[in-house]
């Protein structure tokens, strides 16, 4: 008799369990019939907005203001405590894909090793957000930012993250980069500490443009 029972109620909890499935089966079909009810844009529309996130506006002209050779001033902390590491450097913008993106290329030295970093800078016409990616050859991964422009300060607001290479583990990032007046530039970095309860500046560098 224990048996019996055992083996109905195994049978019930099939039966209960098969028609959660079947309900939410349906639920998911009522869902994507729901998402896909909607009448498909016609031609005309899609070119135009297709149209629209390619064409380059105003942020990329602002953008293309800065394009030539710039001389550079890093400081560096490597701890809130540690006193700074200063060096120079050079800079050069070039906007590409017909004023779409700016390449800056970085080159200079860090305790007497060469040093070379790359950046791309985007305005996306659709998300309404400036985005950049970092690459240089003091590592093998790629820093990705996104945000948005004070128009009173003069400054994009960015957000990001990458791998922290002493841990191996994802870690936020903060950047504002400032244009201070056509000649000149600021981009000051911040960090977590390692307890992760704050962050300090990591790094700031000054863009004069060579005469």
């Amino acid at each position: 008799m224990k048996k019996i029972i055992i083996s109905l109620f195994a049978v019930g909890l099939l039966f209960i369990s098969c028609k959660d499935k079947t309900n939410a089966k349906k639920s998911s079909e009522e869902i994507n019939k729901k998402e896909t009810s909607q009448e498909p844009m016609d031609s005309a529309t899609m070119m135009k907005h297709w149209m629209a996130y390619m064409t380059p506006g105003e942020p990329h002209k602002m953008l293309a203001k800065y394009d030539g050779e710039w001389e550079t001033e890093n400081t560096m902390w490597m701890a809130p405590d540690a006193p700074p590491t200063i060096t120079k450097g050079t800079c050069l913008n070039m906007m590409i894909m017909d004023g779409r993106y700016q390449v800056s290329n970085n080159k200079g030295n860090f305790n007497g090793m060469p040093f070379e970093g790359i950046s791309t800078l985007a305005y996306d016409n659709a998300e309404k957000m400036y985005k950049s990616t970092w690459i240089d050859n003091f590592g093998t991964g790629i820093m990705t930012m996104k945000g948005t422009y004070n128009d009173s300060t003069k400054t994009i607001n960015f957000k990001g993250d990458m791998i922290d290479p002493m841990t191996g583990k994802n870690m936020n990032v903060r950047e504002t980069f400032t244009f201070v007046d056509d000649n000149t530039q600021i981009m000051e970095m911040y960090a977590p500490t390692t307890d992760g309860k704050a962050e300090y500046k990591t790094m700031n560098i000054k863009f004069t443009r060579k005469k």
